[in-house]
């Protein structure tokens, strides 16, 4: 895979704009954790190698456990080893990176807010929304992910 371009370095106001609303969701008071299970669940669902590669590597830094690594794609059937807030948070990913298809209907909706405070959801979808953001970057101008780059 070759970049085709560093969108970083032509639009930094533009990457600096995505960097600000990153450092917002940080600051949230989301987990960290959560966050970076709900940005690798969106990278999944869109098949982007470079974020895959740097989330999986994030939360293999916080120790998160390897059995939920391995199952995070079929959390649904992982049983108990995601908390309901992270399989509702998961949910909820799938929903509104799927909206296209989904249209994130009222259950979903309310299934979401039984668990999340009504800020807590605006920063999560904000987050859901910065990395299908980020995924589309990485994409389209082709990001070459730190595994490949370590080659």
């Amino acid at each position: 895979m070759t970049m085709r371009l560093d969108y970083n370095q032509l639009a930094p106001a533009g990457a600096k704009a995505l960097g600000t609303l990153y450092g917002y969701v940080s600051q949230s008071g989301l987990s960290p954790t959560l966050v970076d299970l709900v940005y690798l669940r969106v990278s999944q669902i869109n098949n982007c190698a470079f974020c895959l590669d740097m989330h999986t590597r994030d939360l293999l830094k916080k120790g998160l456990p390897i059995e939920k690594l391995a199952l995070l794609q079929a959390w649904r059937e992982a049983g108990d080893l995601f908390d309901p807030r992270e399989r509702t948070a998961l949910a909820w990913a799938e929903s509104v990176t799927r909206v296209a298809d989904t249209g994130v209907p009222d259950e979903d909706y309310e299934a979401a807010r039984d668990v999340f405070a009504e800020k807590e959801l605006v920063d999560l979808t904000l987050a859901i929304g910065l990395m299908n953001t980020y995924n589309r970057m990485a994409i389209s101008f082709r990001n070459t992910p730190q595994a490949v780059l370590k080659k």
